[in-house]
Order: C-alpha cells, then structure tokens, then sequence
C-alpha cells in the first residue's frame, strides 16, 4: 500500500524494514515529531524514521473521539492514562492524560492556538539561552501559521498550521456574557491575543477548522508528505530505550526488543515520555539511575525542574435559557497577578463548556478555569523501574512555593468577581464549584488546594541551557549533553514554563530546530 493511501483503519506506514539502518529515528510523533519527520524528510537523500506507541491514522481517518473539538481527552484508548502522585501533599493524585496517538496531545487537547509572549523568550535570554530572540521567534509562528484574520505584521497566511479566531458570534450567550462581565470588571478586550497585546478578555484563537481539531498529524503528515519513499511512519511501536555504544546514540530498543539502526536519534515523546526514554537508556541523575541498576551513560539533571500550571474549576450552573454548551472552548481572561514582575502577564481564567452537563442541575454549565501561568514551584519526575510499562512516578508539588497559592487565590477572587457581575450572573443560576459555603479566607485556600488539577501544559524535564548552566540537559538546539547523535525536542526541552497553552509554542520549537539540522 503507498504510504498516502487512506486507511479505514489505524496501521504502520510503510513498516520499518528489519535490518533497515535510518539516517534519523524520530520518537514519538506528536505535536514536535509530526513537524520533524516532515521537514527532515523534505531531503530526499535522508531516510527518516517516525515511531509512534499509539496509532497512525491518514489524515482524513482519524476517529471521531479525536477530531471532535468540543471532547477533550475523551479517548481512553488514545491516552497513555498517566497521574501525578501528590496524594501526600494535596490529599489528592492528579490526572495528566497524553495523547497516544500519531498527533500526540496534539489531537486530544482543548485545541488552544495561543503563543508564547516575547515576556516568556526574555527569561530564556537571561538565562543565557541564544537562538530564540523574539524576532526569530516570531518569524517562526508565522511561517507556521495560516489564519485569515489579524494584522499581517503578527500573522502568516500560508503556512501548515491553521489557527482560527472565535468569534463572539460563534460563542455560546453565556460565554458571550463572560467576555462582558469581565470586561464591566476593569479588563480591556482583547480582539488577537496572537497580536501586539494580551492583557484583558476575549475569545479564543484554536486550531479548529468546522468544529474539527486540526491535530500536527493530519497538517503536517499530510497525503504528499506519507508519499515520500524516504519518510517511514511506524504506529504501535513503543521505545524501551535509546541504543548508546561509545557516547553516541546508534538506534532504539523497542518493547518487544526490536532494534531500529540509526545516525541520528530524536526523541519526541513529550514532557512525560522523553525524560522515561532518556533514563532507561542511562542519561539521567547518576543516584536515582543507580538504584535501578541503570548504566550511567551521562549523569545529567533529568525530570529534576518538571512545571505545570496549576489549575481550579470555578463552575456555575446556567439558567434553564441559557444552556447552550457548544462550542465548548469559548474565551480567557489572560491577566497580571499583584505579584507578577513587571511585563509578566501571570493568570488565566480560561472560558470553557468542557463539562458534562448531566453535572448540572439545570442540564448546562459554564466552567471559569483559573490557572497560575507562571509558577514558582517545580516538580519532579522518576522512573518507577526499568519496566518500559511501568508509569514513571510523577510529582507535580503544587503550591510549594506559597506565592503560587496566593496567586490562585487572586485568580479565583477574580473570576467570582465577573461571575457576579451582569450580564453573566444574569444568565447564572448559582455557583457550583467552589459554592456557596466555601466563602474566602482560608476555606477558599483549602477548597483550593483539595481540587486542584492540571492544565495539561507540562514542560520542562529535559531543560535546555546555556553551557555553563549545570541544571540543563541539552543545549539549546535540543543536543543532549554528553551524548553524541542524540537529541530531544519537545515541550520536554523548555528552560521553564510559558505563560500560556503549550502546543503551539512546541510547534514552533520544532520548525526552528528543524531547519537548525537542515542547514
């Protein structure tokens, strides 16, 4: 079958060879791996590899469960079914799904199409990162942009990634209110939060095209990228651990023991599955991978600076009028905490339908979703065991620094504040969440700390640095240290966390160290 042919079914593309040495074996094909395997491939001359644990699906094939952009991660058969083991700290453990899939999270995520700030670049400068000065940066995100809208100076037209501006027609009423409400309490609007400013409210920017989640898969892995005989896609196959002889990187073990011969290894597994893969195969701390009788390979601060954003459901039930829940993703509030540093843009309170409405006494609600964007606390991530079945054990240490607390609590003082206020309480039959009996004061930060989730943004276990920097994994073209032949590049690779949804900024990252190796 050619590799472009749709298939009704997920299955390898053009499967690996056995004995078939690559020059380039791409690990995981989500939102960084679909963007390499494509640019990689565009020399004829380079053979690539792209290995996926999850399906590959054609680009028009993909099911409906994650297509969908009104469900997200609504495919238990498409997650890799990963939490967090905070259990001791907060009273609770914290879900953390992931995409398995050709697509990565790419196709199970709430299809979020917001940057980066030029605010987040300048920390990655101060910590003497070079490459990634917002210019460059920004050439980037529009070269991988298409979108209709916007000012031409902040926007690009033609490239492989859609992005569609919301508009307040297409939004439900009470998302609609929620963009009043906000704005009657002191926030300006925000028409493109991709443009020149962000502070305030204003409906989202997504990657969905007629409600369809446009995941890195299907625009990128398009039907003429498939075809190129030097491009092989292999889905259901998972990486054990990277092939090391003599500090360089040779290939991959899968589970099951195949082995794939390459020149180059890149691992695109995520924030959660590259620093597993990196530790399996002996690049990580020397301690942890000693107590596992691993073979050091490089003794390097892996899974050591994990980042999350933190994250509290402030819920309203709406009035028997004013149910309408789609489309789900509607509108954010990206705003500045009391605390934030001067240019930092360090809360959210994201719009969104993304409940079941069974869950509402009225058959609707409205979720206001409150997010610290820029945390101080950091944490952690460890193998389980040498198992490459066994979940790594997972901590994400909300609120040790209490200033993230804090924060929060601002966050959701805020969000109640426009939830009381016309013309969203109109539409509002009462709060669900935290509710009624849970008033301010040290109920809220309880209340807070006890229902605390994640907004799937992890980042930040593979850090990239600066040569001095002793914290970093890799440099910052996602070389890994120590190791010849073997790079990362994922949202594992970010030096910290944005102040904002992930995925396009992984995108992004992706492009640019693509064209970095093409040169």
């Amino acid at each position: 079958m050619a590799a472009g042919a749709a298939r009704a079914q997920a299955q390898p593309t053009n499967g690996a060879r056995a004995g078939k040495h690559y020059d380039v074996v791409i690990a995981g094909g989500g939102s960084a791996g679909a963007v390499l395997a494509t640019r990689l491939s565009a020399d004829g001359q380079r053979q690539v590899l792209l290995l996926d644990a999850g399906p590959d699906y054609a680009p028009g094939a993909y099911p409906a469960a994650l297509t969908n952009a009104n469900l997200v991660a609504g495919s238990p058969e498409h997650d890799w079914h990963y939490h967090s083991q905070d259990a001791a700290r907060l009273g609770h453990d914290i879900g953390i799904p992931r995409g398995r899939v050709i697509g990565g999270s790419s196709a199970v995520n709430a299809a979020v199409a917001m940057r980066a700030r030029p605010a987040d670049f300048a920390r990655w400068s101060r910590r003497g990162i070079e490459g990634w000065e917002w210019p460059e940066v920004l050439a980037a995100y529009r070269a991988m942009e298409n979108t209709p809208t916007g000012d031409d100076a902040w926007h690009g037209r033609s490239g492989p990634f859609p992005v569609r501006q919301r508009s307040a027609q297409e939004n439900t009423p009470s998302m609609r209110a929620f963009v009043s409400a906000a704005e009657s309490a002191g926030l300006p609007h925000v028409a493109d939060f991709n443009g020149a400013h962000q502070h305030g409210v204003g409906p989202y920017p997504l990657n969905v095209i007629d409600g369809v989640r446009i995941n890195t898969g299907m625009a990128y892995l398009t039907a003429a990228v498939r075809a190129r005989p030097n491009l092989t896609i292999r889905g259901n196959a998972e990486v054990d651990r990277v092939l090391i002889e003599k500090g360089r990187a040779v290939g991959v073990r899968l589970v099951g023991d195949d082995i794939v011969r390459a020149g180059e290894v890149i691992l695109s597994s995520g924030t959660i599955g590259s620093p597993a893969i990196l530790m399996r195969s002996g690049v990580g701390p020397q301690g942890h991978l000693g107590e596992l009788g691993i073979d050091v390979m490089a003794d390097l601060p892996v899974g050591e600076r994990l980042q999350e954003h933190p994250f509290f459901f402030n819920v309203y039930a709406l009035k028997a009028s004013a149910v309408a829940m789609t489309p789900a993703a509607g509108a954010i509030v990206w705003t500045r905490s009391r605390r934030a540093a001067p240019g930092d843009l360090d809360l959210h309170i994201s719009g969104t339908h993304l409940i079941d409405p069974k869950a509402s006494p009225t058959g609707g609600a409205i979720v206001l979703a409150c997010a610290v964007t820029l945390p101080k606390s950091n944490g952690s991530l460890r193998l389980a065991s040498r198992d490459p079945r066994a979940a790594p054990q997972i901590r994400y240490n909300f609120f040790q620094q209490e200033d993230d607390l804090d924060r929060m609590v601002e966050a959701v003082e805020l969000s109640r504040r426009i939830g009381r206020s016309a013309p969203f309480a109109d539409l509002v039959d009462h709060e669900m969440a935290p509710g009624a009996t849970v008033l301010e004061g040290q109920a809220l930060r309880q209340n807070i700390v006890a229902n605390v989730a994640g907004y799937q943004h992890p980042t930040s276990t593979v850090p990239m640095g600066a040569a001095d920097d002793r914290a970093a994994v890799v440099d910052a073209w996602g070389a890994v240290r120590g190791i010849a032949a073997l790079r990362v590049v994922d949202a594992s690779i970010l030096p910290d966390i944005p102040s904002v949804a992930t995925n396009l900024t992984t995108i992004m990252l992706a492009e640019r160290i693509s064209a970095h190796l093409a040169r």
